[in-house]
């Protein structure tokens, strides 16, 4: 169909628009060939002139990543970026977009979470290697506001990290998505150090489609549902509206054996003790909702425009198994020699009982023995083995909701001005419960039902731009000098609410050695509970320039100025030299930063974590408490990057390729130190000094800045396109090599152990080969993954390392589009059920495989999707 480009500014991105209303219909944009993340689409029929008068051309699918000029290919960028389109994206056999993203991007990585607390409900994704927080995400070209959740527990690469929630967005609402795999702070500021991700909405102004997709696991567990919607309207005569809408339910899987210690209490015969006691596994999603609108007018001197979406989920999973012979804090307080046993009524005279639970060897004695004396005991005499004679395991969750919306005006000022207005708002809320849990501090006076609301976490962003964009003749290149410049003011809040009272309270029985707060995921009290925020604001300019028909130049510059702690500036070089019309030479340097958040600066929490083999409250505090300062803490700054880039493209007889090496030197990377024990005398001056809730933490950790690091690697992109087989047969190669090495850090703040997971936790080797069959109606896929080895410290613990095998996993679909509209797809994903090696420690806590394992750890998914396009 005949379309010309516009130029126009979407975001501060240059964007290709199409030149009349009737082209925002589906039909009438371009469409991605999704048969490989780079491979550019077939260019569309000659276009005609518009009314515009604008010089026309053909358009394929493009990018608006990584130049403020006009959209380019995959194959034309001089930065390496896949481009992913609409409905590739979508068909994969996950259902979150955070999977899709792993199987289609090697440079990106992500894992089941089963026991992580907050990174449960919000997964920490790296890409090439960085923590989450180190790439920017935007929707539209817009920056993406962060999650509330901070990934206290992210398997030390993760490790405090803050970044934002994709898997809000339902994946039918999505055109493109692009990544760009190069630094670019320079152009869009703080957090692209790993790259930029942006996610491009569909825009419809007529037409729609409905779905509906089902799939379990092969082990029977994990059963997926999940129902979507599509409208496309017209919003009056030069205009749409697009609204889309996806509800999703998941059940959890369970990949456990029974622990050895509750098989222990269960043969002393403690009764009621799970099988398993604890289980590790995906959490179950209740009710996951989504919606998401895009809109747009198109006038005759500007564009207005729009987009926004809402979503709430509610994710539940477990928690470590309580022992009732052994978890401190609640049934012993001695490694299990003898109960812990509280006096409800210390006025009196009455003294009691000591009741051992291991005789003088060490081995259970059993509960027949125990419960009697148990059951003897005076009235004001207090156990928890009473009522959890079992032992018991707490139920974490977490209610989020999420919700944004971004709306601008952007025109053409005089003599080819180009401008782009725009502001946002975006919030992310989460609130947690626990259940099955308790307050030891409180003995018998519990919540009903055992459940506390230990309060949550409001991540809150305004951003308000403008942008300026025009072509100059100069008379020296061989084309227009581009010149884009733009400011920034952008607001970020972090709220921390206070949990109900029980969950945080210091009951009566904390002198005796009763832990305080809900047990397992403390309620934050109201003297940490508050709203921290910060302004900053933001200014760039972007130059490129063709100096030859072969030889392209690019450089921006921004400065930051943050309201905490002053301004930084960053700058970036980019080129390309086209050798031939086939095979290219690109190149960039860069420098970057990420200021820390308000979140990282003034979060706390108090959680139990697995140390030197046993369950221990540990806290996690800002760098600005005075717990935290005693043990050496100080002010966050901002991390500084530098990043460098060369690679090669070739594009010919059907034949993409593209190559690009990196290298990325990070400094001041910040992330949680290390746990600091806090003895008995620290113990006592803290609480002296008006800090009660150092009474029962055991550990102390908080944020700090202390490492370096050089991140290098390599990306290899390649696509054929052939007739085999009677029909369109894409094979596709992609694979990303990545290797991380800690160049400086501090010996006590950071630990040989968190430096092994930083350097081998991700895979260095992952990639995959494809082939993508269409003929007529039918069209089939087929996916060979690779994952290479890696190291996980299990259950966090350096004392229990796991040095995993490289593994090769297989995704198959089938599938059939009639001219109806109506279209069927059948596939499996982890074809032949590949799982990892079981965990040689599995009996310690139950986990029957690596509970990090890149590729997962729940086997074979086999689905079907069924829908209707009109």
């Amino acid at each position: 169909m005949s379309i010309a480009i516009r130029r126009a500014l979407w975001g501060g991105a240059v964007i290709a628009l199409v030149g009349s209303a009737s082209a925002y219909a589906q039909d009438a944009a371009p469409t991605q060939d999704t048969t490989t993340t780079a491979q550019a689409q077939e260019p569309a029929a000659a276009p005609a002139a518009q009314a515009t008068g604008e010089k026309t051309t053909t358009l394929e699918t493009v990018s608006v990543l990584g130049s403020r000029t006009k959209p380019r290919t995959a194959a034309e960028s001089a930065v390496p970026i896949d481009i992913l389109g609409g409905e590739e994206f979508h068909n994969q056999p996950s259902v979150d977009l955070m999977d899709k993203m792993r199987t289609l991007v090697p440079a990106f990585n992500v894992s089941t979470i089963p026991i992580d607390d907050a990174a449960s409900l919000v997964r920490p994704a790296n890409l090439r290697g960085l923590p989450p927080d180190n790439t920017l995400i935007l929707v539209n070209g817009k920056r993406r506001h962060r999650a509330a959740v901070i990934t206290f527990l992210g398997h030390g690469v993760s490790d405090g990290a803050q970044g934002p929630d994709i898997s809000v967005f339902p994946s039918m609402a999505i055109e493109q998505v692009e990544v760009l795999r190069d630094g670019a702070a320079a152009q869009y500021g703080s957090d692209a150090i790993a790259g930029v991700i942006n996610f491009g909405l569909k825009r419809l102004d007529h037409g729609g489609s409905v779905e509906a997709f089902a799939g379990e696991y092969y082990e029977g567990d994990g059963a997926t549902q999940q129902y979507g919607a599509q409208l496309g309207m017209p919003l009056t005569s030069n205009g749409f509206a697009t609204l889309t809408a996806e509800w999703r339910s998941a059940d959890p899987t369970s990949r456990s054996i029974q622990r050895d210690d509750a098989a222990a209490d269960a043969a002393a015969g403690y009764p009621g003790v799970r099988n398993p006691a604890q289980v590790w596994g995906s959490p179950q999603v209740h009710e996951d909702m989504k919606f998401v609108a895009n809109f747009g007018i198109s006038g005759e001197s500007f564009d207005f425009y729009g987009f926004g979406n809402y979503a709430k989920r509610d994710v539940e999973g477990g928690f470590y198994y309580r022992d009732p012979t052994a978890r401190a804090g609640v049934f012993s307080n001695d490694g299990g020699n003898t109960l812990l046993i509280g006096d409800l009524n210390t006025a009196n005279a009455v003294t009691c009982p000591t009741i051992a639970l291991r005789d003088g060897s060490g081995n259970l004695i059993p509960y027949s023995v125990v419960g009697a004396a148990v059951a003897a005991l005076p009235a004001e005499c207090f156990t928890f083995l009473s009522q959890f004679p079992g032992g018991f395991t707490p139920q974490f969750g977490g209610r989020m909701e999420d919700s944004s919306l971004v709306l601008g005006v952007k025109g053409v000022w005089g003599d080819g001005w180009h401008w782009d207005i725009s502001g946002s708002r975006g919030e992310n809320k989460i609130n947690f419960y626990m259940l099955n849990t308790i307050n030891a501090s409180l003995g018998p006076d519990q919540p009903g039902d055992n459940e506390f609301a230990p309060g949550g976490n409001t991540q809150t962003e305004t951003n308000f731009n403008f942008d300026i964009a025009r072509d100059f003749d100069t008379g020296f290149t061989s084309g227009p000098l581009g010149v884009a410049m733009g400011v920034e003011w952008r607001r970020e809040e972090f709220e921390i609410r206070a949990g109900d009272y029980a969950s945080y309270a210091i009951g009566p029985l904390v002198s005796q050695g009763f832990s305080l707060g809900s047990n397992g995921f403390n309620g934050f009290n109201p003297r940490t509970a508050g709203s921290h925020s910060r302004d900053n604001w933001a200014a760039y300019i972007d130059v490129e320039a063709p100096f030859t028909d072969q030889f392209t130049l690019a450089a921006a510059v921004r400065h930051e100025d943050f309201e905490d702690f002053g301004g930084t500036t960053n700058w970036k070089l980019t080129g390309r030299y086209d050798f031939t019309d086939a095979f290219a030479l690109r190149g960039a340097l860069s420098t970057g930063f990420r200021a820390p958040t308000p979140g990282q600066a003034n979060a706390e929490q108090v959680t139990t974590s697995f140390i030197n083999g046993a369950l221990r409250d540990t806290a996690v505090l800002s760098p600005n408490n005075a717990i935290a300062q005693f043990y050496g803490a100080e002010p966050l700054t901002p991390e500084e990057s530098k990043n460098a880039s060369l690679g090669l493209v070739w594009n010919s007889g059907g034949w993409l390729v593209t190559a690009d090496a990196y290298q990325i030197k990070t400094e001041d990377r910040i992330a949680l130190s290390a746990f600091f024990t806090v003895s008995d005398a620290d113990r006592a001056a803290l609480v002296a000094a008006g800090h009660p809730e150092a009474a029962s933490i055991s550990e102390v950790q908080f944020f700090v800045n202390d490492f370096d690091t050089t991140t290098s690697g390599l990306d290899l992109v390649t696509s054929y396109d052939s007739d085999h087989f009677g029909g369109k047969t894409t094979y596709s190669v992609a694979a990303n090599w990545n290797r991380t090495e800690v160049d400086d850090f501090t010996p006590g703040i950071i630990t040989p152990v968190r430096i092994k997971k930083l350097e081998e936790s991700l895979p260095r080797t992952k990639g995959y080969f494809s082939v993508n069959h269409q003929r007529e109606v039918f069209h089939a896929n087929a996916r060979v993954n690779y994952y290479g080895s890696f190291f996980e410290d299990h259950l966090d613990d350096g004392s229990l390392p796991i040095y995993e095998d490289s593994a090769v996993t297989v995704d198959a679909e089938i599938g059939w589009k009639f001219a109806s509209g109506l279209y069927v797809d059948v596939g499996a994903q982890n074809l032949f059920d590949k799982v990892p090696n079981e965990s040689p420690y599995a009996g310690i806590a139950g986990a029957q495989y690596p509970s990090h394992t890149p590729y997962g750890f729940n086997g074979g998914f086999y689905y079907a999707r069924v829908g209707y396009k009109f």
